[in-house]
């Protein structure tokens, strides 16, 4: 069993650790290189106390220390040896995934930053001036100080899932984002369902991109959302002639719209659950079928209903390109 760290009194704990440094010196002289090994095996153990002891609050449990540390410096690029020193254990990678997936803490791991810049998931999103790609492995971020109070749950259904035998990686996440309907869930939540595989990221992308499922992004036309969060906004596919607007003009289209519904103004902010309005979605003036191209010129922003209502004829197209 892995010993615990023993959070004391951090001056008494950092003059054992120099006596024992100190008397190390006559230790070099000899020639028994165990007899080196087992006396530095306490000062190991004293610079994991010193490390814990730190936190001068009474915190005796290693992932409390860690979150404590995390909360201390909220969107700050924290290095994993900073937490090795916090939390007083050599297992602290595992303490920091508890937080992430079964806590519903929002840390961000550079591992899984660095996947989704690769998957065109992160646009341009920055941290202390650092692009999401640019962050190293060891590196992690709180991204709030807000715990998500419903990933309990949703780790109980992830753990479910990712054992799922025989169903691909953007199976899986699809089954865990119909399953989660209208809640943002984390990008690591995602990673964790794909049995951490690195392709998750792509593969959220192409349930966007090619098969038409409304996941929303920060990056794809959702400004509001936390940074590496991803939400189902709407358990339906888009119809096939809408699955191949590009991410890119996707984004300049509603940029342009100011991300509202052109016919009534309605956007996310206005998220209300008795309102049919969820989530924003592309028209074609044009129709593909009448040669009408993926083209900002060509598209406009509404809310599902009034698109709904367009294609069920009960609405004009006219009304949006007289406004536009």
């Amino acid at each position: 069993m892995a010993r615990r760290s023993n959070q004391s009194d951090p001056e008494l704990l950092r003059k054992k650790l120099s006596e024992l440094i100190e008397n190390f010196t006559n230790e070099l002289k000899l020639n028994d290189l165990r007899g080196k090994v087992l006396k530095l095996v306490p000062a190991f153990h004293l610079l994991r106390d010193l490390g814990s002891s730190l936190i001068t609050e009474e915190i005796p449990a290693a992932i409390d220390r860690v979150i404590f540390y995390l909360k201390k410096y909220p969107e700050r690029i924290i290095k994993g040896d900073e937490l090795m020193v916090v939390s007083g254990i050599s297992d602290w990678p595992r303490r920091v995934r508890e937080l992430r997936v079964q806590q519903g803490w929002a840390i961000i791991s550079g591992v899984t930053a660095k996947e989704m810049a690769e998957a065109e998931e992160s646009g341009d999103m920055e941290i202390e001036g650092r692009s999401l790609s640019k962050i190293k492995t060891d590196e992690y971020v709180l991204l709030n100080g807000e715990r998500d109070k419903q990933a309990a749950d949703r780790w109980f259904q992830a753990n479910t899932i990712r054992k799922l035998k025989g169903v691909s990686v953007q199976d899986k996440i699809l089954k865990y984002l119909r399953a989660n309907v209208g809640s943002p869930v984390t990008g690591e939540e995602l990673r964790y369902v794909a049995n951490n595989r690195s392709e998750w990221a792509r593969r959220v992308r192409e349930l966007r991109t090619e098969e038409g499922w409304p996941v929303a992004t920060r990056t794809s036309g959702w400004p509001e959302l936390a940074i590496g969060t991803y939400v189902l906004e709407e358990d339906r596919q888009a119809p096939a002639h809408d699955r191949t607007i590009p991410d890119d003009v996707r984004v300049k289209v509603l940029e342009r719209d100011q991300h509202s519904c052109q016919k009534c103004g309605w956007n996310h902010k206005q998220l209300n659950p008795s309102d049919p309005r969820r989530l924003l979605e592309l028209h074609h003036k044009v129709h593909h079928a009448q040669g009408g191209e993926n083209t900002e010129a060509n598209l406009i922003t509404l809310c599902n209903v009034h698109h709904d209502a367009i294609h069920a004829g009960k609405l004009s197209v006219e009304d949006f390109l007289i406004k536009q």
